[in-house]
C-alpha cells in the first residue's frame, strides 16, 4: 500500500489542487478497474485448476496400488533364487559409478506459486551432492529453461505433457533413460518430481529409477535427498509364476520402469494443478483486498473534492455578502 500510495503522490505532484483531485480519482478508477479485470482472469484460472487438480488427483489415486503392486512384485521376482543379477541388464548394479542422470519433472507454464522453483532447488540440491558428473533429462519447460540457464548438462527435453498423460505419451522419456542406461552412458538413474499428498500439500521427492534393484542409503551420499523404500516385506512374499521368474522378467522389468516414469509424472501434474489452484485463490484474494482499499481512497478523494467545492462556494458567499 506504501508504494501505492508514493506512486500517486509523485504522479500528481506538479498539479494544481483541483487538477489533483480529479487526477486521483481518475486514477483511483483506472486501477481499479485495472485489478478488478485481473481478478477476473485469475478466479478463472483457480476454477480451471480446481477441476484439472481434481481428475488428475483420481488418476494419481488410481494408478498408486497398481504401481506399488507391481513394484512389490518385481522385487519378490529378482529375489527368487533361481534369479541372478545378470538376469536382466536393467537389475544389474554396477560396481562404479562414473556418471548418472537424473530426470527432472517441472511444468510448461507459471502462475503456480512455487511449485517449479522447489522441485528445481530441490533437484540442484541433489545434483551437487553427487559426487559424479550428471546427464539431465528435463520434463517441463521450467525445469529445461532453469537448468540450462545454470549451466547444467542437458541431454534431451520434453515438453507439452498432456494433463491426462498416457503411457504411450511417457514412454519416450522412459525409452531415453533405459538407453543411456544399457549403452553404459550413466551408471544409475535418478528421477525428480513433486510428489502429490493432497491440495495443499506437495513434497519433493528423488527416487532411483535405474537399476531397478533396493538400494542402500547409508553408503549414498546423497541419502538424504533419495526416498527409501522397504522391500522387506515385498521380497518375502510366495507367489507361484507361469512361466518362470525369468522370462516374467525379461518382459516386465522394461514396462516397470516406464510405470514409475508415468507415476511419477501423474503426480507431478496432480501436484502442478493444486499449486496453480492455490496461488490463482490467493492471488484473487489479494485483489480484492486491493479493491477495497482502492474503493475506500478513491471515496475519501471524492469526499475531499466535495469538501473543497462546498468551501470554495461558502467562500464565494461570504465575499459577495462583505
Amino acid at each position: 500500500m506504501e508504494i501505492l500510495e508514493w506512486l500517486l503522490a509523485s504522479s500528481l505532484s506538479n498539479l494544481s489542487a483541483k487538477e489533483k483531485e480529479l487526477a486521483t480519482e481518475r486514477e483511483l478508477n483506472n486501477r481499479i478497474r485495472s485489478v478488478r479485470n485481473i481478478s477476473q482472469v485469475t478466479s478463472a484460472l483457480a476454477a480451471v485448476s480446481a477441476a484439472k487438480a481434481s481428475k488428475a488427483q483420481k488418476q494419481v489415486e488410481a494408478s498408486r496400488d497398481y504401481a506399488g503392486k507391481a513394484f512389490a512384485i518385481l522385487v519378490n521376482l529378482a529375489s527368487q533364487p533361481t534369479v541372478g543379477d545378470t538376469s536382466h541388464p536393467l537389475l544389474t548394479v554396477r560396481a562404479e559409478i562414473n556418471r548418472s542422470a537424473l530426470i527432472l519433472i517441472t511444468g510448461d507454464r507459471g502462475l503456480a506459486g512455487a511449485y517449479n522453483s522447489n522441485i528445481v532447488a530441490y533437484a540442484e540440491n541433489f545434483l551437487k551432492a553427487l559426487p559424479v558428473p550428471v546427464n539431465l533429462i528435463a520434463v517441463g519447460r521450467k525445469g529445461r529453461d532453469l537448468m540450462i540457464r545454470r549451466g547444467y548438462n542437458v541431454t534431451a527435453a520434453f515438453d507439452d505433457i498432456a494433463d491426462e498423460p498416457s503411457l504411450y505419451d511417457i514412454s519416450p522419456i522412459a525409452e531415453v533413460a533405459i538407453e543411456d542406461y544399457l549403452s553404459g552412458d550413466v551408471d544409475n538413474v535418478f528421477i525428480a518430481y513433486t510428489d502429490f499428498r493432497n491440495l495443499v500439500t506437495r513434497i519433493p521427492t528423488v527416487r532411483q529409477l535405474l537399476p531397478l534393484s533396493p538400494l542402500n542409503l547409508e553408503e549414498m551420499a546423497v541419502s538424504e535427498y533419495v526416498e527409501d523404500v522397504d522391500v522387506t516385506v515385498a521380497a518375502e512374499q510366495v507367489y507361484s509364476y507361469e512361466p518362470g521368474p525369468e522370462q516374467l522378467l525379461r518382459e516386465i522389468v522394461p514396462r516397470f520402469t516406464e510405470l514409475q516414469v508415468y507415476q511419477a509424472i501423474l503426480e507431478a501434474k496432480a501436484s502442478e494443478h493444486s499449486a496453480r489452484m492455490v496461488a490463482m485463490n490467493n492471488a484473487t484474494d489479494n485483489a480484492t483486498e486491493l479493491i477495497d482499499y482502492l474503493i475506500l481512497e478513491r471515496n475519501k478523494a471524492r469526499q475531499t473534492s466535495i469538501t473543497n467545492e462546498i468551501l470554495d462556494i461558502v467562500g464565494g458567499a461570504e465575499a459577495l455578502r462583505g
